[in-house]
């Protein structure tokens, strides 16, 4: 089973930066995209953005210029640079991959989550 596991969310305020981070269990065969998204209370789930296997990224407008996503292929890792967050990022952010392992067929995984706020 693929598992997704993310860190360093928190607390931080306006104008500040975050780095999160997320790493695929090691049963992976091949990654075919990696992306973050995130979701507040009573709106539904968002990209953020997302990143190929061939490093070809996508962003949502609201936060094109402030966050950069980045992958180790490596470490099945993949990186969201955040800056100049705003009030408005206070959200969960989640992993997601689209992979597939040496015993299941291509596939959706999610990761639980990591909450960021950012507040004065």
């Amino acid at each position: 089973q693929v598992q997704l596991v993310e860190s360093g969310g928190g607390l931080v305020q306006p104008g500040g930066s975050l780095r999160l981070s997320c790493a695929a269990s090691e049963s992976i065969s091949r990654i075919y995209t990696m992306d973050w998204y995130r979701q507040v209370p009573g709106k539904q789930r968002e990209l953020v953005a997302a990143i190929t296997s061939d490093d070809s990224t996508n962003y949502a407008d609201s936060v094109k210029g402030r966050f950069t996503i980045s992958r180790d292929n490596a470490k099945n890792s993949v990186y969201l640079q955040m800056s100049s967050l705003k009030p408005e990022d206070t959200a969960v952010y989640y992993c997601y991959c689209n992979a597939r392992s040496p015993l299941k067929p291509r596939m959706d995984y999610w990761g639980k989550g990591t909450l960021v706020t950012v507040s004065s």
